[in-house]
């Protein structure tokens, strides 16, 4: 399977609301309901970002191109952070669930959305990576440190793992930039 093109779907409002700024959200769909529920926010009016990769199946006896999501079972939606939006939202079929606390959702930066679509649009290579953060157990999969486990920690912009002996209450650092590094 070869990823030939990226693709990404942003519709604009019909309408907003004055007076609220809008917050991008990742709103939890059904299983292979991504588009149609990107479908159905675009005709309630609700800004929406589905970004969908074009790779090529095989079959027995064909081929055929097909546009899957970057993101299996999200879609990002562009709303005024209120009661009535978020209903509005949460009520087209096949969302189940704002992503973040107690069904409020999260707002996700504009600027992580912009880098995604950055990221696609230029055409650069790149690979999908289990998602790491400061402080997770990690162990490193490759070089002369392979095998090594500890937690993940940024300092200075720098990401290194930190080793530690409970025992002795004594800790280690080893940059790990250029590892290849697995959450445990």
């Amino acid at each position: 399977m070869a990823v030939s093109s990226v693709v990404f779907e942003i519709s604009q409002p019909v309408s907003s609301f004055q007076g609220e700024a809008e917050n991008w959200y990742a709103l939890h769909t059904r299983p292979r309901h991504e588009k149609i529920v990107n479908q159905r926010l675009e005709e309630r009016g609700v800004t929406t970002f589905l970004p969908l990769l074009t790779q090529v199946h095989r079959w027995s006896d064909r081929k055929k191109k097909v546009e899957l999501p970057l993101f299996s079972c999200y879609v990002f939606a562009r709303f005024a952070p209120n009661r009535d939006e978020r209903l509005r939202v949460l009520r087209v079929e096949g969302v189940f669930s704002l992503v973040g606390d107690q069904g409020e959702g999260a707002p996700i930066p504009i600027d992580q959305i912009e880098a995604i679509r950055s990221l696609m649009e230029c055409g650069v290579s790149w690979d999908s990576h289990p998602y790491l953060k400061i402080g997770q157990r990690v162990r490193i999969r490759s070089g002369a440190l392979d095998g090594m486990e500890g937690i993940l920690l940024s300092r200075n912009g720098d990401q290194s793992l930190v080793i530690s002996i409970d025992a002795i209450q004594r800790s280690l650092s080893v940059r790990v930039e250029g590892y290849e590094v697995e959450a445990i």
